[in-house]
């Protein structure tokens, strides 16, 4: 089969056979086929969508992206080979995978302060953190629920304990520049026209400074904290402690009502080895917690025996952490310098990252695996904006460009779509656009 191209005519000829994971009705016939060597990706798509049309009339257009060798292609199909030394005299293989979609930014939901900390891990609801010391949850990005008040300093990061349980008995973690962190229960199921005030069950005291990082345990039976005292302290989730834990329980009195108790928990534990601020911490197993502090290191802690197993020095502050990618083991971290670095901890004898992106101008602020990708993931920065990544590629799949100052978090939500915060006041959205 030989197809043409516009304007390809005095292109050289290549001999290719597409290939796919992809499932019924995406899958084109195994045929070699000849195309013009300078296409692109857009022009390698629209052969695809053509193979893809014939066998189906009712077919309708949708993008794609192109591997050669585990590699995205993003240059035209006689550069690529000529850059990585590949023969056109055999046939090539081109595995083709869904492209990311464009993308559509909604409208902004304000906040009074800065927005530093958001979590997305349910659908249809946002969790933000806010410098006015207010969490806030909100519906679908538009309607705000909840308020979760107490803290008397701005909140800078928050965490969905027990995303797949019942909705109805929500629970949910804040830290604090208070140095406190506090524990909520909510039902988001509720139907709100106006937000509800909440309070924490349980405030937990131990660290000696601002409490920058929060993250939950698999199981959402304990949470652990970083802060600005250098420490890591584990603490129980749980709303009723053994008494040896239970530092004390109050009760408030409002308008001569006493309303219900609000117990104070001490940490479990304290992992100590760190000697500057604790910026970020993740739970990704049971018995494993990562961190990064500004004295460039990132951990691997034992939670059972409250050692480092694992010390790796970037060279620069790291800002934030996240693990993820294939096997859930690649450690993404973001610095005071606008590299986004990837290390992979299974490959003995190596300290260097194995991947490094460097299209941000700013600080990086925030990093976060896709949760059903081993490739993609994002990042946030004090340039203002989020760029997708894909490993196969050293450019940023997508650039958001939707907040007028520095970006302070972001994470996936519903899926694909994408959520920050930052110093313009604004949780932003970015849904993709379904092709049509």
């Amino acid at each position: 089969m030989d197809i043409d191209g516009d304007g390809e005519e005095m292109s050289r000829r290549v001999q290719v056979r597409f290939v796919t994971k992809l499932q019924s009705p995406l899958k084109v016939p195994s045929a070699s086929i000849a195309i013009p060597s300078n296409l692109t990706r857009m022009g390698l798509s629209a052969v695809v969508n053509n193979l893809l049309k014939a066998g189906n009339p009712d077919w309708s257009v949708e993008p794609f992206d192109f591997l050669i060798d585990g590699e995205l292609v993003r240059m035209s199909l006689e550069q690529f080979l000529l850059a990585k030394g590949i023969s056109a005299e055999k046939i090539l293989e081109i595995e083709y995978v869904k492209a990311v979609a464009p993308r559509k930014h909604e409208d902004p939901s304000l906040h009074d302060d800065w927005v530093a900390a958001v979590d997305g891990s349910i659908p249809g609801f946002i969790l933000t953190g806010c410098y006015d010391g207010l969490g806030r949850m909100w519906k679908t990005g538009r309607l705000c629920t909840h308020l979760l008040e107490g803290h008397s300093d701005g909140i800078m990061s928050v965490s969905i304990i027990n995303p797949k349980e019942n909705l109805t008995n929500l629970r949910i973690a804040t830290a604090s520049k208070d140095r406190t962190l506090r524990l909520w229960k909510l039902n988001v199921e509720e139907s709100l026209n106006q937000p509800m005030k909440v309070r924490a069950f349980k405030i937990l005291r131990g660290h000696n400074a601002a409490v920058q990082s929060v993250a939950a345990q698999p199981s959402g039976d304990m949470v652990c904290s970083g802060s600005w005292d250098c420490t890591i302290n584990l603490w129980r989730t749980n709303e009723f402690e053994s008494e040896g834990d239970l530092v004390s329980i109050k009760k408030r009195k409002v308008n001569d009502k006493v309303e219900e108790s609000q117990s104070e928990g001490e940490a479990v534990s304290t992992l100590v080895g760190h000697t500057q601020c604790v910026s970020s911490v993740v739970w990704p197993q049971h018995a494993t917690i990562f961190s990064t502090s500004w004295d460039h290191s990132i951990r691997r802690w034992d939670v059972e025996t409250g050692k480092d197993s694992m010390n790796i020095f970037c060279g620069k502050a790291i800002n934030c952490l996240d693990i993820g990618g294939e096997g859930s083991a690649l450690v993404a971290a973001g610095s005071s310098d606008p590299i986004l670095r990837i290390w992979d901890p299974r490959k003995p004898g190596t300290l260097a990252p194995v991947y490094q992106f460097s299209s941000h101008t700013s600080w990086i602020s925030a990093c976060k695996w896709h949760n059903k990708s081993w490739f993609h993931l994002l990042s946030a920065s004090y340039d203002g904006k989020v760029m997708l990544w894909d490993l196969r590629t050293a450019w940023p799949l997508a650039v958001i460009d939707s907040h007028k100052d520095k970006v302070l978090c972001a994470d996936w939500w519903k899926g694909d779509s994408v959520i920050s915060g930052g110093a313009d006041s604004k949780l932003c959205i970015s849904s993709e656009i379904p092709v049509q």
